[in-house]
């Protein structure tokens, strides 16, 4: 049997993730390796985190990666900010609004779940509403929720849970890099991040962010491993973390000066976040987040002159996904297969009850650029007529268009 070289295809990734990895962050990912102890990596390692810091918009001293995925991220600061029997409430309007409900179930923590349709967000209200019934240790909800296109406003909803004494934890997975997360001036407690999105490196690592409030829970519930552990290591207080591989406390130790030996720090994957964190301050958080906002709207300009509606509450739309209503009597999942064959283009179909319902379109990071829209508009456009759609041909990369000249004016 042979073995072929690895050789992808090439595609346009304009899924809501994974999406293009930077060319430079690639390069970056060929580097040398260097032992995790170097003096040279520990310093690389803390240039990572204080570029997390400028991206995530906040002063905590714990900001770092974890060597896993982004659920892994979340998983991660879920189960080291939770202990067993804790009250959490979680607001869900999505498919990973149920997914931290999975986590913190499996933790052991005492969840109260609240829903709203597919297609919309909370009002604050509905989530003070929920933290005058009972104490609450924390509230975990997303802010991006690509299985649906919206997003949820956070400023009063951390001003609401400081007044109320929950922490507020929250998945910006398909956020950060694509448009603004302020940790510090929303009043978030524990944030994560995914590297695979608007961060546009690989999938592979995950960054997270948590306040002195987390911290302080972390280290309540700390235990070094035997082998390692000195005279000043203290016995816990509170229940030990349940996962070793992602106990907050040795990770923290890990990052620390101290560097307590862990796990073997993924050397290429540091090299390309490191890289992609350089590159998003490099281009300007104000610069990057209007990228991806005339990108946007030149999207929803061009799909919208095909003839197609956007779903769900356009207000709170995310800038850096777009889901349409597939047409009547079309298949969502042969039209993104069609796409994909003939064009190379990926894009992504959706979930639970908006499964066969709904395309979502991608805009994120390295993949967020006017080539890759006018491209995808076209591309759809084509497939849709190949199906019979009664469509204006050419009308949609035209409006896309005119909303980058109008730009450049």
């Amino acid at each position: 049997m042979e073995f072929k070289e690895i050789n992808p295809s090439p595609r346009t990734l304009m899924a809501p993730g994974p999406v293009e990895a930077d060319p430079r962050v690639l390069r970056a990912m060929s580097a040398h390796i260097l032992g995790q102890f170097d003096p040279e990596f520990t310093a690389l390692m803390n240039e990572t985190m204080e570029m997390a810091r400028r991206v995530f918009q906040t002063k905590n001293a714990q900001t770092y990666t974890v060597d896993t995925t982004s659920r892994g991220g979340l998983e991660t600061v879920l189960t080291g900010a939770i202990c067993p029997g804790d009250k959490v409430l979680i607001p869900a309007f999505g498919r990973f609004g149920y997914l931290l409900s999975e986590i913190l179930e499996r933790c052991g923590a005492d969840i109260t779940l609240i829903e709203t349709d597919w297609g919309s967000v909370f009002d604050p209200e509905q989530i003070e509403a929920e933290l005058k019934k009972q104490r609450y240790k924390a509230v975990a909800l997303v802010h991006g929720e690509t299985s649906t296109s919206m997003m949820q406003p956070l400023e009063e909803i951390g001003r609401i849970c400081k007044n109320y004494g929950a922490l507020l934890i929250v998945d910006t997975v398909a956020t950060l890099g694509g448009t603004e997360v302020k940790v510090d001036d929303w009043f978030i407690d524990g944030c994560i991040a995914g590297t695979q999105k608007c961060v546009s490196a690989p999938s592979g690592s995950a960054l997270i962010t948590y306040n002195k409030a987390i911290e302080d829970i972390i280290l309540a519930r700390k235990k070094v491993e035997k082998g390692i552990r000195t005279a000043e290591d203290k016995a816990s207080s509170l229940p030990q973390i349940p996962s070793n591989y992602l106990d907050l406390a040795q990770l923290q130790d890990y990052w620390s000066p101290r560097r307590l030996n862990h796990h073997t720090e993924a050397t290429s994957m540091q090299y390309a976040v490191h890289e992609a964190l350089r590159c998003i301050l490099m281009e300007g958080l104000d610069n990057r987040f209007a990228r991806h906002k005339l990108n946007d709207k030149a999207l929803c300009a061009g799909l919208t002159a095909m003839g197609l509606t956007i779903f769900g509450d356009l207000k709170h739309k995310m800038p850096v996904v777009t889901a349409i209503n597939i047409p009547e009597g079309l298949d969502g999942k042969v039209l993104r297969a069609e796409l994909l064959n003939d064009f190379g283009i990926e894009i992504a179909t959706s979930f639970g009850p908006l499964d066969g319902k709904i395309l979502r379109i991608g805009n994120m990071g390295y993949s967020s650029q006017k080539r890759n829209i006018l491209f995808t508009l076209g591309a759809l456009e084509a497939v849709l007529l190949q199906h019979k759609v009664k469509l204006p041909a050419g009308d949609a990369v035209a409006a896309a268009l005119e909303v980058y000249r109008e730009a450049e004016q």
